[in-house]
């Protein structure tokens, strides 16, 4: 089945956004959300499985770059905001003479 791991990635990725990077409380809807769309594309994928796949796969790269929750930035904009964070420590001091 080549649409169970963009589909389990999906979720993973939309957990992750609002619970780690945003500590937001669990969304419980997702990891069931979740496992009912594999469902549905496993499905798909013994119909027809190149558009099943390509759209597990469009699907993916959608979630990634488009914020699909209204009060959260997109997932690839959250990581990159959470990684570029440094501490106050690592910070430039600027010395004004």
């Amino acid at each position: 089945m080549r649409t169970t791991g963009p589909i389990l990635a999906i979720g993973a990725i939309t957990f992750a956004n609002q619970a780690i990077l945003h500590n937001q409380p669990i969304d419980w809807r997702v990891p069931a959300a979740t496992l009912l769309a594999a469902a549905v594309f496993a499905g798909a994928e013994k119909v027809w499985e190149p558009g099943a796949v390509g759209a597990a796969y469009v699907a993916l790269v959608t979630t990634l770059f488009i914020p699909l929750d209204k009060s959260l930035p997109a997932p690839a904009a959250s990581l990159g905001e959470w990684v570029g964070k440094t501490s106050p420590a690592a910070r430039p001091r600027y010395v004004y003479t």
